[in-house]
């Protein structure tokens, strides 16, 4: 009997991080963290139901600060056709086929192409998918990715566009070289845990004070890399980096943060000014989609650069990655269109010799992308040399298989699927509008004025 997908749940979460301005930078001063969230049920069927008699669930969702989250929550609500009434996903063949219909569709397609809000959609409802056929499995997501073949592999990725860059032979030939040393790769990731960083003290909105007491504390508990945002003020830019680097010393990387702020011109004289306090890279110095533009930036300063937590598709990776505008890759588990799209982008930086450094600053991001570093240090890249992925300290108690650090470094997830439920009284009291935890909060404006 094939089990089917038999509801489709979206919810519309938020979380008033603005009131204590966690997460501000000079772009986004005022953030709630946000999640449009999709949960896929299944019936329950005899050897493979929930162990409390449900059918097993897949949870998925796209990353917003707020405002807009309700019109991220209908783009998804839009995909219900697509997975309502069909067969559950199990294999890397059934899920290659999910994820190119989801973004094959061409009246869908059309909205983007292959960007934006329903390409985003189309991820959240691929990465409940990848949970629920790795609950299937009895495999966190990270595994069960590295237990497919290098065939298996290639068949997730849609070429299309990329083979100027990447074709499927060399993906193979990627893979393959990587497939002897899979089985000690994992057994040290479960060992030693994978290197993370922190961006929890650098939140422009944090006092100078605030800073430097978080920096101290990072490096006490073992990360040797630490976050600040920039963008603000150059004055006061050079003053919280200066600070950051007395606090931290000469050994521990301080890498920058301007959120897409600058012209080109700009974030040249800008790192140009910070260069002195040796930031280990800017992030995002100006717009995503500006592939020279990144190319001079680090041609015109010397300090390294690093972008794609808001790059839209594979496509500007290539380009990124062709022009040598980058010398980090960030991807994001939740702004292109979910696992397999991110493994297309994984092997193009393994081809170009660049290191995937992933964004996870935002509710839920450190749960799914640690998967994602996990999988390409045990079966794509082989190698964890130079990479890192960003951890915030804040939101991982709403969720039921919360990331852990270890001395600064993420330790390996062992639970089935993707490290993505959130749990249910956090979904009930964030839902937006009508949860208590908004309900509170408006009538205290209210009473405010």
């Amino acid at each position: 009997m094939s089990q089917t997908v038999t509801d489709f749940e979206v919810h519309d979460i938020r979380f008033p991080t603005s009131e204590q301005l966690d997460g501000s930078d000079a772009m986004n001063p005022d953030p709630d963290y946000s999640a449009a969230y999709v949960v896929l049920s299944t019936a329950p069927i005899d050897g493979i139901d929930g162990t409390d008699g449900t059918g097993i669930e897949g949870h998925g969702f796209c990353f917003t600060i707020g405002r807009g989250n309700e019109v991220m929550a209908a783009a998804i609500e839009a995909l219900r056709p697509y997975v309502v009434g069909r067969p559950v996903p199990r294999t890397a063949a059934d899920l290659a086929a999910l994820h190119r219909e989801l973004t094959h569709d061409s009246q869908l397609r059309w909205l983007g192409p292959e960007k934006g809000v329903m390409h985003m959609a189309a991820g959240a409802v691929v990465n409940a998918a990848w949970d629920l056929a790795a609950k299937q499995a009895g495999r966190p997501v990270w595994q069960f990715l590295a237990e497919m073949t290098p065939e298996e592999l290639v068949s997730l990725v849609d070429f299309r566009y990329l083979t100027d860059a990447l074709t499927p032979d060399e993906a193979l030939a990627i893979l393959r070289a990587a497939e002897p040393g899979r089985a000690e790769r994992a057994e040290r990731l479960r060992a030693e845990g994978y290197p993370a960083y922190t961006t929890s003290p650098g939140w422009l909105g944090y006092t100078d004070d605030k800073l430097v007491r978080l920096a101290k504390e990072a490096v006490a508990d073992g990360f040797t890399q630490i976050k600040l945002k920039v963008g603000g003020n150059l004055g006061d830019d050079v003053r919280r980096l200066a600070l950051a680097r007395e606090a931290v010393g000469p050994d521990v990387r301080i890498a920058v943060d301007a959120n897409q702020r600058w012209d080109v011109a700009d974030a040249v004289k800008w790192m140009t000014a910070l260069a002195p306090y040796d930031p280990h890279w800017i992030e995002e110095p100006t717009s995503p989609d500006d592939i020279l533009g990144h190319a001079a930036v680090r041609a015109g300063q010397p300090v390294k650069v690093a972008t794609g937590e808001h790059v839209a598709n594979r496509v500007v990776f290539k380009q990124l990655l062709q022009a040598g505008a980058v010398d980090f890759v960030q991807i994001d588990a939740a702004r292109v269109a979910g696992v397999n799209e991110n493994l297309a982008i994984l092997l193009l930086a393994a081809k170009y010799g660049v290191p995937v450094c992933p964004h996870a600053g935002g509710v839920g991001l450190c749960e799914l992308v640690q998967h994602l570093s996990m999988f390409d240090y045990v079966a794509v890249s082989g190698s964890w040399e130079n990479r890192v992925i960003e951890y915030v300290d804040h939101l991982h108690e709403h969720f039921a298989d919360p990331t852990v650090i270890e001395s600064g470094r993420y330790a390996a997830p062992s639970s089935p699927g993707f490290s993505a439920r959130m749990l249910p009284e956090s979904i009930a009291a964030h839902r937006y509008p009508e949860g208590p935890v908004w309900q509170a909060r408006r009538t205290t404006e209210e009473d405010d004025r």
